[in-house]
């Protein structure tokens, strides 16, 4: 076999342990080194020393001159060298910081209070309850980026209300699930952070460009929410004053100020501050990290026990994504060099693709690939793949990352891997199916798609605010 076959091949069986199950870091550095020490072999540099040794050496200098050249294989210091690059990236240094404050955040006992308030500030708009659930499973998902503890805890904490309230079962979990895959797309987004890292595109231009495509889809949803509510008034009954009693405005008031606003400021000043050139996303999400913990001593929330959770959780998530980078440095670094890369790009090359028709490619690509992975998994090991040819294409990186992280919106919601319908029928009621679930969540699915359209029909979506703040 050819160099680039064995680099194909090696991706064939990547993909094929992932389906069996395989830890996906983990199969990725033992791929890489595995088939990295064919790719380096060299016989003449790893013995050097051994065939250099002369008649007086005994059977023990041999043998530990022959198992050193064992080791001697390159592969094993491109391992070390990508380890110490990802290790050391100061991009990925906010990664732990905003996984922290999302962690505290979610712990501090704020998204009852803000669903409480926006439920009652919103009693007159139709279908007001599924509107705050989605407002405030925006605002949440926002401030931790994490889809699992977003869907999970307003699967506890609105579904119940909103089943009591006589909405549609299946309309009641689509909202939820949904907002709650908000946070990887809407800033200070995780999933942007990482790739960043992966494409070395501006993190800041990154934050800018996911502000108005992130709205434009928190839009799509609360008009598709308000307007069933309209045409179909029995999939969400307007609330009852025992469900949602009258509230004088200066109670109301206090409420929006003591529930809405401490979690809003937090979230625009940790955006303002990147977008707006006073911080770098580091130092935001520092600040945002400590204005997290404040937050939490303010509610009366913070316990020893809930902060020893939230660090050991955002330090087994950024342990996660630094060996995902490491493993798929290693793995990229020993496919190019067998020229997978190059054959890839090549067969691309040859389709003769417009630009539009590439992106179209690239999206219906990643869009399978997130029934059985992960958005890190995706944008850690096969968006690289897409990366050069992007030059090819004449395809701005940037839009092509607000593209894919548009895309990876559909990873959560599309059956039958639909993670976030799995998240809330874990905790849902039993008299709500999966089934249920499922076709819940599917208009939503389609404001995405629609949403995608737009940002192929209007670009303008997407660079509008990196040109105004940053220039072109």
């Amino acid at each position: 076999m050819t160099d680039p076959q064995i680099a194909l091949m090696m991706l064939g069986l990547f993909i094929v342990f992932v389906f069996l199950g395989f830890p996906i870091a983990f199969t990725l550095m033992a791929m890489g080194i595995g088939f990295g020490y064919y790719a380096y072999f060299d016989e003449r540099r790893m013995w050097r020393d051994y065939d250099r040794l002369d008649e007086t050496a005994t059977s023990w200098d041999q043998w530990t001159s022959w198992f050193e050249g064992f080791f001697n294989n390159r592969i094993f210091d491109l391992f070390v060298n990508q380890t110490f690059t990802v290790m050391s990236n100061e991009v990925l240094t906010a990664v732990p910081l905003f996984l922290f404050m999302g962690y505290i955040v979610e712990r501090a006992n704020i998204v009852d209070r803000l669903f409480t308030t926006l439920n009652i500030a919103s009693k007159n708009i139709p279908g007001s309850m599924g509107v705050a659930a989605l407002i405030t499973c925006a605002l949440f998902a926002t401030a931790t980026g994490i889809v699992g503890a977003v869907v999970t805890l307003m699967g506890l904490l609105a579904l119940p209300a909103m089943l009591k309230a006589r909405y549609n079962p299946s309309f009641a979990s689509g909202i939820i699930c949904a907002g709650g895959t908000l946070g990887i797309l809407i800033p200070p987004s995780i999933m942007l952070i990482v790739y960043a890292a992966a494409s070395n595109v501006s993190i800041v231009r990154l934050y800018a460009g996911a502000l108005l495509p992130g709205l434009t889809l928190v839009g799509l949803y609360l008009v598709y929410v308000i307007g069933r509510s309209i045409l179909q008034p029995s999939s969400a009954p307007r609330p009852t004053k025992d469900e949602v009693p009258d509230m004088p405005t200066g109670k109301l008031v206090l409420m929006i100020l003591t529930s809405f606003l401490p979690l809003a400021f937090l979230i625009l000043a940790v955006l303002g501050s990147i977008l707006f050139g006073l911080a770098t996303p580091t130092e935001a999400a520092s600040i945002g990290a400590l204005g997290g913990i404040l937050l939490a001593f303010l509610y009366r929330a913070m316990t020893w026990q809930r902060l020893r959770e939230s660090v050991y959780l955002t330090v087994r998530t950024t342990a996660m994504v630094c060996w995902l980078f490491v493993g798929s440095y290693t793995f990229s670094a020993v496919f190019s060099y067998l020229g997978g890369e190059h054959v890839i790009s090549e067969f691309v090359q040859s389709m003769n693709l417009t630009p539009i028709q590439f992106l179209i490619m690239a999206q219906f690509i990643i869009f399978l690939l997130g029934w059985p992975l992960e958005w890190s998994e995706i944008i850690i090991i096969f968006v690289p793949i897409f990366l050069p040819l992007l030059a090819y294409f004449e395809i701005d990186p940037l839009f092509f990352g607000i593209l894919v992280a548009l895309n990876l919106q559909t990873s959560f919601l599309t059956p039958p891997m639909a993670m976030s319908a799995y998240y809330l029928k874990g905790i849902a009621p039993p008299e709500v199916r999966l089934t249920q679930i499922f076709a819940g969540v599917m208009p939503f699915l389609l404001c995405v798609f629609i949403s995608m359209v737009l940002m192929y029909l209007f670009p303008e979506i997407v660079f509008y605010l990196p040109e105004l703040f940053y220039g072109s």
